[in-house]
Formats: structure tokens, sequence, C-alpha cells
């Protein structure tokens, strides 16, 4: 039998701003990465945002990000190794108390944009991620690019570790995301994200924007809040997943991982 995670970036309005309608994404996706204040959120969006997961059962991850609310987390900054273990601690923290505030526990831990995308190259951020996240608490799973530095330095520290898929994006010939900033970077269309997500978990393979076929460990399918489409792709990604047969579990669920 096929398991799999779904897995959205929420909690990421601030202030008087709102991005994404993540009360109705909730009913789509088994858990929750969210925004801790860094890269978006704000102390009154994170506890909406656990509170509404909560409720729909939903499982919650703390999402930290680079301090750079202007570039949303997506602009790449220099850091230490050290800097990046404290801005991780830090930000774990912050959502904790709002999840133990709430009645709830935390799931997992899932670094945001740039972050993430630094770490899945860079062997000691990654190391540093994981320590971080390993010293909070060594039973947290850490979501990492499938196959990427993160998730190796994760499982290396003996954290369990989540591969994580994009059903809305395109992949480069070295297994890489595409820059937000080519063309074809982003897949709007529900049905073409849906199929690709079907094909990752059933049979191990995704199609690079250049042609090539590429082996990819699937545990959890990422659908982005913050895409204009992002309901209509969860929601077909969901009703696709289960018409084919696989299960759909939160990572903590899923005995297969």
């Amino acid at each position: 039998m096929y398991r799999i995670d779904l897995n959205a970036d929420m909690g990421e309005g601030f202030g008087a701003y709102r991005l994404g309608n993540d009360e109705e994404l909730l009913n789509y996706v088994t858990s929750a990465n969210i925004a801790c204040g860094f890269h978006a959120g704000d102390p009154g969006t994170m506890r909406q945002t656990v509170r509404m997961a909560l409720e729909k059962g939903v499982a919650i991850g703390a999402h930290p990000g680079l301090p750079d609310r202007v570039g949303f987390g997506r602009r790449k900054m220099e850091i230490t190794p050290r800097e990046a273990y404290e801005m991780v601690l830090y930000q774990i923290g912050a959502l904790s108390s709002f999840v133990k505030a709430e009645g709830g526990a935390m799931q997992h831990v899932k670094p945001h944009g740039a972050l993430y995308n630094m770490a899945a190259k860079n062997e000691e951020l990654a190391r540093a991620i994981a320590e971080a996240v390993y010293r909070v608490d060594p039973g947290l799973i850490l979501f990492g690019l499938s196959g990427s530095k993160l998730t190796k330095a994760g499982e290396s520290i003996g954290l369990r570790t989540a591969h994580e898929v994009f059903a809305d994006r395109t992949y480069r010939e070295d297994g890489s995301l595409t820059p937000r900033s080519l063309p074809g970077a982003l897949i709007a269309a529900p049905e073409a994200a849906a199929r690709q997500a079907i094909r990752m978990v059933k049979e191990g393979k995704v199609t690079s924007l250049q042609g090539r076929e590429i082996d990819i460990k699937a545990d959890t399918i990422c659908v982005h809040g913050d895409n204009p489409h992002a309901l209509a792709v969860a929601r077909t990604i969901r009703e696709s997943l289960t018409a084919s047969q696989i299960v759909v579990l939160s990572i903590g669920a899923n005995p297969a991982v």
C-alpha cells in the first residue's frame, strides 16, 4: 500500500496583510508548516493558524526562515552555521509555545525558502539546522528536499527525516528545484501537479524541466499556500491520490517512513 503525507506552508501573513486561504487549505492537507515570525507570520497569525490546524486534526510543524520579510525569506543571505542554529532554535521555540498553550504537540520542522535551499546543498548549514531540531526535541521529524544534505544531516544525528517532493514545482537535472526566477519553475495546472505527485509516489520518478528522468524518494508532498491556485491544486492532488489508492496520512501517523 502506498502512503504519503501532504503538507502546505501556512500562517505567512502578518499584521494587516493576509496571504493564502489557510482555513480552506487545511481541509486537504495532513501537515501544516507554520511561519514563525522571521520571513512571515506574527504572534496573532501563529496562534490562529495553530488553533485552526488543531481543530481540523492537521499535524503542526515549525517553518523557520531567514529574517527577510521584504524578500519573503526567498533571498539568499550569507549566514554562519552558528547563526543558522540560533535562528532555527529561536523560531521553533516561538511556535512551540503557541502549540503547547493550545494543548497540541509539534510534529516536525521544515526550513523555509532560501534557508531550505541553502541547507539542501551546504553540509555545515544542514548540520547546524539538524542539531537545532535535535536539541529542542529528538522526536521531531525534519523535512528536507528529497536526497539533500539536510535529510542526510538529520539522519546522521538520529533524527527521523521526511524526504520532501513538490507537486507544484519543476525540477532541474541535478534533482534541485527550478529557481522561481526562471521560466517554468511553477506548475499552475492542478491536473499536471497531481500527475507529477502520483508518479513520484508510485514510481519514484520525476521528469526534469530539461526532460531527464530523475529518481526521487517521496515521503511528503508540498503544496505552496501562497500559490494563487493553491486550493485547486491541493484539492485535485488529494482527490487524485485517493483515486490512485494512495493513502494520505500525516507523516507522524505513517509507519512506512
